[in-house]
């Protein structure tokens, strides 16, 4: 299925019911009074996030969603049904925003977080409602009030601890290949890699870390050429990046002014991501004897002045793999986020409307108004 990180939504919550004008109708009891019920409060929509997604492809489709109305008070004071609650399945790492205002409504990073992307309407008042010592026969009742209604966007910005980069064909997605279970496309021409591509990394009994692939960068990537920087947004969740040199690369060109160039394209998509924790890793050993690929590694090195951690590998032939993910997954472990932080409370965005407490008091205190103006009240 083809990867899709934006996608455009419509939420629509259901409206709550209408309340009920009705009189009590017995035999003996000339005067029974009302008994209309209220109405039923509107479903909500809500956004859950599911492990199992890994893309937005799913609402490219299915744009439009939309929770049940409640339904009508009746009489004898039954209240109407409140409208049903739908879910809308998303990928961890999903941000909400409103499509009209760009406000940022929440954003899922949890299996099973809930954000409340639309309210449903508040159920409607039954005559009821209205009654009192003056007022023994209101003929009236409240409308339920209409549901929220919203043009979201999402994006999507995939979680993982460890982002490689580099240009295109220095041997990424074998590294990931090599490294995780993930198959993805490897061929002898730039922009395999259309995509970006994540893999579990595990080295034993509960430790593993996920490592993303994004598609290669050239220089003007930051100004659309290539397939620009739009996928750069998924190492902004990354903690570590492994910067991939092709030690030969397929133009001839040098491999300190590559490094430079992807960092300088970086550095102009984000500065904070260009300053975060970045090693090189020199790949494709196999292609040239080791004592000449270990000069020309050292001698980039210098030009660099590089002060980072560097290692020399072979995705092809599994060489200094181990070393490497050991490493990456000691420093993940050992800058991992606070727990607290991953025990947050779940992300919910507040209703817009007034709580229901706060409602019903406005319309019994709205009843009581009205009831002393409205005339025709029965005697006992």
């Amino acid at each position: 299925m083809k990867f899709v990180d934006e996608a455009t939504i419509r939420v629509e919550a259901g409206d709550g019911g209408n309340g009920c004008v009705s009189f009590r109708r017995e035999r003996a009891i000339p005067f029974g009074g009302p008994d209309g019920g209220d109405g039923g409060d509107g479903g909500s929509v809500y956004a859950v996030a599911d492990v199992n997604l890994n893309s937005l492809a799913d609402f490219r489709f299915n744009r439009v969603f939309r929770a049940h109305r409640g339904e009508n008070g009746t009489g004898s004071n039954c209240r109407g049904g409140g409208g049903g609650d739908i879910e809308v399945a998303m990928p961890l790492g999903t941000q909400v925003f409103d499509l009209d205002t760009e406000e940022l409504i929440g954003e899922l990073t949890r299996s099973g977080q809930r954000i409340k992307l639309a309210a449903g309407g508040f159920h409607g008042l039954g005559n009821t409602r209205f009654k009192s010592s003056t007022n023994r026969a209101p003929r009236r009742a409240s409308p339920g009030s209409p549901g929220e209604q919203r043009d979201l966007r999402l994006e999507l910005s995939l979680l993982a601890d460890v982002g490689l980069l580099g240009m295109p064909n220095a041997g990424k997605s074998t590294l990931l290949s090599a490294v995780s279970a993930a198959r993805p496309k490897i061929a002898d021409y730039p922009f395999t890699t259309l995509y970006p591509q994540p893999g579990v990394v595990s080295l034993g009994l509960s430790r593993s870390f996920v490592m993303v692939d994004v598609p290669g960068l050239i220089e003007g990537a930051a100004d659309g050429a290539g397939l620009g920087i739009r996928f750069l947004k998924h190492l902004q969740r990354t903690r570590l990046l492994l910067h991939m040199v092709d030690i030969l690369p397929p133009d001839g060109g040098d491999i300190v002014e590559h490094i430079n160039t992807i960092n300088a394209e970086l550095t102009a998509f984000s500065e904070e991501l260009a300053g975060r924790e970045q090693w090189l890793v020199f790949n494709k050993l196999d292609l040239m004897p080791r004592d000449e690929a270990d000069a020309l590694c050292d001698d980039a090195l210098a030009q660099l002045g590089w002060q980072g951690r560097s290692y020399r590998i072979s995705a092809v032939g599994h060489i200094g793999l181990d070393a490497l993910c050991s490493d990456a997954m000691e420093w993940v472990e050992a800058h991992a986020p606070p727990r607290e932080a991953v025990e947050e409370t779940p992300q919910e965005f507040p209703d817009t409307a007034p709580d229901r407490e706060q409602r019903n008091d406005e319309h019994a205190e709205q009843a009581d108004d009205d009831a002393d103006e409205e005339p025709g009240a029965i005697a006992d």
